[in-house]
């Protein structure tokens, strides 16, 4: 409900516009979907504050004393946590992988339309792509607002190999009707087969609407585009993106990688909450609350921080991605070894 209410003061401007969402819009398709997506993402820091809460009152009971002071080994009392962290680890993977992205579509498409009307992504200068193994294009520049673009070059090859490439080359190229008409500007048209060569030089005001094979969703995309998208989807995309030689799918590389590392997360904090509360201390089980967020807080920052050089810095996208989790295994394995038995 606290997501709710900031993200709402956030974007309430956005609401009440003349051209905005109606009442039923605003709770149906945006909320109603946004409370499943901020919940995957605070998936590990419920499953912290729960075991913490829980091993917590145990201890300030003086549980764990009468378990171990009975012969019960401490990683026995360690096994239950682990089961109920499995579970909820892979109710968090299945969703992560296949129901939050479904639920997304519809959140991500409200957003697209009456928020983040302009939150696009990709390269917009020397934009090279291979649409096929027999057609590339060339741009200098594209606007992604007015979809304008300058110096086009489309090579178009002929699979049976007998001819030559057919070239268009223009000026400007805008789209006038989605997917894919353009109207292009000071155009040339080449074509050759075998001696015969085929040249039309347009005037330089000239223009002409076609139909290219390339549209719109070709040259642009949204920077939430991702969220939308089940793992196969994904997988399918960059794999797409990366034989078109477009070199802009780290953003989706660390989406994909990081639906698996959360789930790994609850494991790990699972171990850690376990270690910190199982100790009986005065401040009882508020002192454990703070220890815990303190704990959850860092590893946040730590993920942001090693995404951030996935994405801008050149680090490969598993790497920093699993960073936090790798770091924080290690911790959380001196602190169970350390924990009071």
């Amino acid at each position: 409900m606290l997501s709710v209410v900031v993200d709402f003061s956030e974007k309430v401007e956005d609401f009440i516009e003349d051209d905005g969402p109606t009442r039923y819009q605003v709770v149906v398709e945006y909320y109603v979907n946004f409370i499943p997506f901020i919940n995957s993402l605070l998936f590990p820091l419920y499953n912290l504050i729960a075991v913490v809460f829980f091993t917590s009152r145990l201890a300030n009971n003086s549980e764990f004393i009468a378990m171990i002071g009975n012969g019960v080994s401490f990683y026995r009392i360690l096994v239950p946590y682990l089961m109920g962290a499995c579970i909820i680890a892979g109710m968090h993977y299945y969703g992560n992988h296949y129901l939050f992205p479904k639920s997304n579509k519809t959140r991500v498409a409200f957003e697209n339309k009456f928020i983040w009307k302009h939150n696009f992504d990709g390269p917009t200068e020397n934009i090279h792509l291979l649409l096929s193994p027999y057609e590339e294009v060339y741009m200098q520049y594209f606007n992604r607002h007015d979809t304008m673009g300058h110096q086009l070059c489309w090579i178009h090859y002929d699979s049976t190999k007998l001819k030559r490439p057919t070239t268009l080359f223009a000026r400007h190229i805008k789209l006038i009707e989605a997917p894919n008409k353009w109207r292009i500007t000071g155009y040339r048209i080449r074509e050759i087969d075998g001696m015969d060569e085929d040249l039309v030089v347009s005037d330089p005001q000239a223009y002409m609407d076609t139909v290219l094979s390339f549209g719109i969703d070709d040259l642009i995309r949204r920077d939430n585009l991702r969220e939308a998208m089940t793992t196969n989807e994904l997988i399918s995309y960059i794999n797409k993106e990366k034989a078109r030689g477009s070199g802009a799918t780290m953003r989706f590389e660390v989406e994909r990688y990081r639906r698996s590392a959360d789930p790994f997360t609850i494991l790990v904090l699972t171990i850690i909450g376990l270690s910190i509360a199982s100790r009986k201390m005065r401040g009882g089980m508020a002192w454990h609350l703070v220890i815990g967020i303190l704990i959850s807080g860092l590893y946040i920052f730590m993920t942001k921080f090693s995404t951030t050089f996935s994405t801008n810095g050149g680090l490969p996208p598993v790497i920093g991605v699993w960073i936090p989790n790798i770091i924080f295994s290690i911790i959380a394995l001196l602190m169970l070894t350390r924990a009071q038995k």
